[in-house]
C-alpha cells in the first residue's frame, strides 16, 4: 500500500538542516581534547607495563573501584546509545528510560552473585567458564561465534552508525564518508592499546561525557520551560507535514508513563520489568565486553563497589539523553517528528522515521561555540573508545577460540595477524549492515539493538543462569538448549527482517507473531523455552561429578577442595604453546627495525615474558580466584548497594 499524499500545513519547512562549520575555538577544544585522552591512554599503558610482574593476569586485577565503574558507564553509553536513546525518547516518550534504570538492578547482580563465581573459577572470558563447567569445546566455541554475531549486528555496526549520522548531521557530511573517517581514525586511536590503558581512557571520557551532557541538559530544559515546559509543548510537537488518516504523526498520550499497557503499549510493563531483565542479565553479567572489566579488579570489594558507582551513573541517561530527546522533538517537530517518507528521506535519509538525530540536532543548535566542540569530540571519543574494546575483544575470540581450535600450534604473530584481518572483515560486513539498521525499527536505533538482542541473547542468559545455581545441568542439556534457542530466535529475527517495518500510512502486513508478540514478551518466552530444554536433556544423560564442580558454581564458590578438570581432548599440551610465543618474541627482538614497527602496531609485545616459577604461579592463581573480602569494606558496599536500589525504586515509582 502506497503512503497516502502528504498535505503540507501552514508552517513551511526550513530549508537547512541546521549544518555549521566548526568554529576556531571548537577545533582547538577538539584537538586539545583528543591530545589529552591520548595521552591518558599511553601514560596508563606504560605504567601498566611497568607495573605487572606476571604479565597479562596481574595487570589484569589491579583496577580500584572508581576506574572500573566509570568504564561501565563509558563502555555502555557510547555514541549509539546517544543516538538510540534520544531517538526513541523523541517517538515514545520516557518509558525507554527504564532500559538504564533496570540496568542498576542487574549490575547489583554482577557484582555479589556473578563475578564471585567467576573470580573463585578463575577465568578470565566468558567461553572459558563454560569450557570448565562443562567441558568440551562445542559450547565455548559457540559462545564465541554467537559473540561475534551479536557484536556485529549490534554494537559495532550501530556505533558506527551512529557516530556517522552525528557527522551528517552535523557537519553535512555524507555518511558512508564520516563512516570512512571514523574507521580510520579508529585504527589510529587504537595503538595505545590494553586493558589497562582503555579503561582509564573511559574513565576520563566519562567525567567529561557527563559534563558535557549535563551542560547540554540544562540548556535544553531552558529553552523549553523546564519540566512543565516539556510536559506542556512535547504533546503538541507535530510537524507541518503529515499523512492524512492516520494518527503516526502524534505524539504518545502516555508518553510520559514508565508503565504502558501490557497489551498495547509501545513497551509493556511487564515486558519492561520481566523481559527487559533477560536482556540485560546478558549484556552486564556474561557479555565478555562489560564483565572484563568487573574481572580486572585487585579484589571483590573493589568490584561490588565498581558495581554500585556504574548503577548510580547509569540512572543518569533518562535526564540527560532520553529527555532531552523529548525537548528536541518538542522544538524541531519538523525534522526530529518527521513522518512523510519522502521528506524523511531528504531530511535524514531514511523513509520511516527521523528521530535518531534528535541529540545531534540539539548539540547543532544549542550548544555554545567551544561547548559544541567538546559535544562533537566527546561524541566521537566514546565511539571509538567502545569500538576499541569490542575490536580487541572480537578479535581475541576469534583468534583464542575459535582459530587455535584450527591451527593448534599457531605461533603468536600469526595469531595477531589473523586478528587484525578477522577485524577488517568485521568491520567490512558491519558497515554492509548500515543500510538495515536504518530502516529497522522505525528508525529507533536503540529499539533495533534491544530487538536483535531479544532474538539471540535469552538463551545465553539461561544457560549461565542455570549453571550457576544448578548444578545438575550438564554440557549435553546447555548445548541442546543453545541449539533451540538459536533456531527459535533465528527464525523470528529473519522473519522479523524480511518483512520490515511500515511506514506511516502503510498498512501492516507482518505475521501475528510479530506484529502482537512484543520482543521483550518473545524474550521471555525463548528463556522459557531454552529453559525447558536444557532441564530435560540434563535429567535424562549421566550428571557431572561434584569435584569437577568445585568453585564453578553459587554454591561451591567459598569451596577449598582441589577441582578436578573435565578431559578437553580437543586441547593441546601447553608446552609447545609456550615454547612456540617464546621464540616468537625471541625472534621479534633480533628483527629489524620495520618488522618490529609492524608487530608493535599489531599489539606485540618485543620482549618475552618472564617464566614464573611453580611457586609465583601458585600465589598467583591463589590471587586471581580469592573472593575473601575486609568485613567493613563488604559492610560499606552492601549498604552502598540497599540506598542505590532504594533511590532505583523511588524513580521508578515517581514516573510510573
Amino acid at each position: 500500500m502506497t503512503p497516502a499524499t502528504a498535505t503540507p500545513a501552514t508552517t513551511s519547512l526550513p530549508e537547512t538542516n541546521g549544518k555549521f562549520t566548526l568554529e576556531v575555538p571548537d577545533i582547538i577544544v577538539i584537538v586539545v581534547y583528543f591530545v589529552f585522552v591520548l595521552g591518558v591512554g599511553i601514560w596508563s599503558s606504560i605504567r601498566a607495563n611497568q607495573g605487572t610482574v606476571g604479565g597479562y593476569f596481574l595487570a589484569g586485577r589491579s583496577m580500584t573501584w572508581w576506574p572500573i565503574g566509570a568504564s561501565l558507564m563509558s563502555s555502555n553509553v557510547g555514541s549509539g546509545l546517544f543516538i538510540g536513546l534520544a531517538g526513541t525518547g523523541a517517538a515514545g516518550g520516557i518509558a525507554v528510560g527504564g532500559f538504564e534504570w533496570n540496568a542498576s538492578w542487574v549490575l547489583i547482580a554482577l557484582g555479589w552473585i556473578f563475578v564471585p563465581v567467576y573470580i573463585s573459577a578463575g577465568v578470565v572470558t566468558m567461553p572459558e567458564y563454560l569450557r570448565k563447567r562443562f567441558g568440551g569445546q562445542r559450547i565455548r566455541i559457540y559462545l564465541s561465534v554467537l559473540s561475534l554475531i551479536l557484536y556485529m549486528f549490534t554494537k559495532i555496526s550501530t556505533d558506527i552508525f551512529s557516530g556517522a549520522l552525528f557527522i551528517q548531521v552535523s557537519l553535512g557530511w555524507d555518511l558512508y564518508l564520516s563512516t570512512a573517517v571514523l574507521l580510520i581514525v579508529t585504527a589510529v586511536y587504537t595503538i595505545a592499546g590494553g586493558l589497562t590503558a582503555v579503561i582509564y581512557t573511559d574513565a576520563v571520557q566519562t567525567v567529561i561525557m557527563v559534563i558535557g551532557a549535563l551542560t547540554l541538559m540544562f540548556i535544553a530544559f531552558d529553552r523549553v520551560g523546564w519540566y512543565e515546559g516539556l510536559l506542556a509543548q512535547y504533546k503538541v510537537a507535530v510537524p507541518s507535514l503529515t499523512v492524512p488518516n492516520t494518527t503516526c504523526h502524534l505524539p504518545r498520550p502516555d508518553a510520559f508513563q514508565m508503565f504502558r499497557d501490557p497489551l498495547t503499549g509501545d513497551l509493556p510493563w511487564p515486558g519492561l520489568i520481566f523481559g527487559l531483565t533477560v536482556l540485560a542479565t546478558w549484556n552486564w553479567c556474561t557479555d565478555q565486553v562489560i564483565v572484563q572489566r568487573s574481572l580486572s579488579a585487585k579484589n571483590l570489594s573493589h568490584a561490588k563497589g565498581g558495581s554500585v558507582l556504574g548503577s548510580y551513573l547509569k540512572m543518569l541517561p533518562m535526564f540527560f539523553i532520553v529527555m532531552p530527546g523529548m525537548i528536541s522533538r518538542a522544538l524541531f517537530p519538523d525534522e526530529v517528528g518527521c513522518v512523510v517518507p519522502e521528506e524523511c528521506n531528504k531530511i535524514c535519509g531514511a523513509t520511516v522515521g527521523c528521530s535518531n538525530i534528535a541529540y545531534p540536532k540539539l548539540v547543532v543548535n544549542l550548544m555554545p561555540v567551544g561547548m559544541r566542540g567538546l559535544m562533537v569530540a566527546v561524541m566521537m571519543a566514546a565511539l571509538m573508545s567502545s569500538l576499541t574494546s569490542i575490536f580487541n575483544s572480537s578479535s581475541t575470540l576469534f583468534t583464542m577460540d575459535i582459530w587455535q581450535r584450527i591451527r593448534r600450534r599457531a605461533s603468536e604473530r600469526e595469531l595477531m595477524i589473523v586478528g587484525r584481518v578477522f577485524i577488517l572483515v568485521l568491520v567490512v560486513l558491519s558497515i554492509l549492515w548500515i543500510p538495515v539498521i536504518q530502516s529497522a525499527n522505525s528508525g529507533q536505533l536503540f529499539d533495533y539493538i534491544q530487538a536483535i538482542t531479544s532474538y539471540l541473547a535469552p538463551p545465553i542468559t539461561a544457560v549461565f543462569l542455570m549453571a550457576i545455581f544448578w548444578k545438575r545441568v550438564n554440557e549435553q542439556g546447555a548445548f541442546w538448549g543453545l541449539m533451540t534457542g538459536l533456531a527459535v530466535g533465528s527464525a523470528r529475527m529473519i522473519t522479523e527482517f524480511a518483512y520490515g517495518s511500515p511506514s506511516c500510512g502503510e498498512e501492516d502486513r507482518r505475521p501475528a507473531l510479530l506484529r502482537d508478540v512484543h520482543y521483550l514478551y518473545f524474550a521471555l518466552i525463548l528463556l522459557a523455552v531454552t529453559a525447558l530444554v536444557i532441564a530435560a536433556v540434563s535429567l535424562c544423560t549421566p550428571a557431572i561429578h561434584d569435584q569437577h564442580l568445585v568453585r564453578l558454581t553459587w554454591w561451591t564458590r567459598h569451596s577449598q577442595e582441589e577441582r578436578v578438570e573435565l578431559e578437553d581432548p580437543w586441547s593441546p599440551s601447553i608446552a609447545p604453546e609456550l615454547k612456540t610465543r617464546d621464540t616468537s618474541a625471541h625472534a621479534a627482538e633480533t628483527a629489524p627495525c620495520w618488522r618490529r614497527a609492524g608487530l608493535w602496531l599489531c599489539g606485540l609485545s618485543e620482549q618475552s615474558q618472564p617464566d614464573l616459577s611453580p611457586e609465583e604461579r601458585l600465589a598467583l592463581e591463589k590471587k586471581l580466584s580469592s573472593i575473601r573480602e575486609e568485613p567493613v569494606w563488604k559492610k560499606v558496599c552492601d549498604i552502598n548497594a540497599l540506598i542505590l536500589l532504594t533511590v532505583n525504586v523511588f524513580l521508578w515509582g515517581y514516573f510510573a
